[in-house]
């Protein structure tokens, strides 16, 4: 669980800004949606998840 956190972590900075994720900034609008952050996250935490299953 620590190394999980330690990883978490360090990609921190990258995620939100990762190509695939729309920002949509038009004067006082600006709408974020994190697509491929999300599908990263979901991916990792889906094979830490079925790695303490087995």
């Amino acid at each position: 669980m620590g190394i999980g956190l330690v990883a978490i972590g360090l990609l921190w900075p990258w995620l939100g800004r990762l190509p695939g994720d729309i920002v949509i900034d038009r004067g006082h609008f600006k709408f974020y949606f994190p697509l491929t952050s999300g599908l990263l996250v979901s991916l990792l935490v889906s094979l830490i998840l079925s790695w303490f299953r087995h």
